[in-house]
């Protein structure tokens, strides 16, 4: 299996039309066509259904699409990586980021680090954290920011000093909008909405001392963009961090904190003992001088 045969696949599984991808890829229909055939035989399954409306990818064709996209990407970024170190400071790099407070200073970072450095481009990834991991382990990720806690074994990581509160996001018209603080009892009755990651959602679950099956849940979601349109829309309320909140705010929602107070930190992670491209390894720099000026 050749990188070629991929970007041959990969265009048209996004044109879902072998004309439009032969033409892109400056190759003749029947060449294209053959190369995808030979594919398939290969791999022993069909990926694509040809149509009279185009082509159609097949479950496994929707696997090896996303596969072949992040080898394709990580080829990429490695000939970038070579041509790098012959060159002034530039390149790319990847990060990853869920939402919470410490996306302002990283923003900050990334500012003051383009201005040493114009040449380097940045490619942000917001995703949930479990997300952000893979694409870490993966090398598709070159920094990532998550909250506590954090695989030491696996990443070395900068805590960040901002403290990150969890509470409950809802409309400003409802019943607890106006109290300082909620506890776990009181938001019980009302329908929530809880983040889908697991671990958090165990956790969640354990604050307010319910089974899950005895909860009304009409929504669980992985990002709190959407959430809180849920949520001023009425559909309940949500479990969420007051960073979160502060990227999406709206005059009409209301966050209140949980009593007793459950709070976490915001951290920079990268691979342990992996070999950087020079301008990912200089904005790590920057990370580390970031870590002696909060100690």
């Amino acid at each position: 299996m050749e990188l070629r045969t991929l970007r041959y696949f990969l265009a048209a599984a996004q044109e879902e039309n072998i004309t439009r991808a032969a033409d892109i890829l400056h190759v003749t229909q029947p060449t294209l066509s053959r190369q995808i055939m030979d594919l398939e035989k290969e791999l022993a399954t069909t990926l694509m259904l040809r149509g009279k409306n185009g082509l159609t990818l097949t479950d496994d064709g929707i696997f090896f699409r996303q596969r072949a996209e992040e080898i394709v990407e990580l080829t990429d970024r490695l000939e970038q990586s070579f041509v790098e170190r012959n060159a002034n400071v530039s390149g790319l790099i990847a990060i990853g980021a869920s939402e919470a407070v410490g996306s302002r200073l990283f923003a900050k970072l990334i500012k003051q680090f383009s201005d040493k450095y114009p040449l380097v481009q940045f490619h942000l990834y917001n995703e949930m954290a479990d997300n952000i991991k893979d694409r870490l382990d993966k090398g598709l990720v070159d920094v990532g920011l998550l909250l506590e806690p954090v695989d030491t074994v696996k990443y070395d990581f900068v805590r960040l000093s901002q403290k990150e509160t969890w509470g409950i996001l809802m409309r400003d018209d409802h019943p607890l909008a106006k109290r300082e603080t909620v506890t776990p009892d009181e938001i019980v009755a009302y329908p929530l909405i809880l983040p889908l990651r697991e671990r958090v959602r165990s956790e969640i679950l354990n604050w307010i001392n319910q089974d899950e099956k005895d909860l009304t849940i009409p929504l669980s979601y992985t990002l709190l963009s959407n959430a809180a349109l849920m949520v001023e829309a009425g559909l309940g309320c949500a479990f969420c961090l007051d960073g979160a909140l502060a990227i999406h705010s709206s005059p009409r929602l209301r966050f209140v904190p949980i009593a007793p107070e459950h709070t976490t930190r915001s951290v920079l992670v990268w691979k342990k003992n992996h070999l950087f491209s020079p301008a990912t390894s200089l904005f790590i720099q920057e990370i580390n001088m970031l870590r002696s000026k909060m100690e």
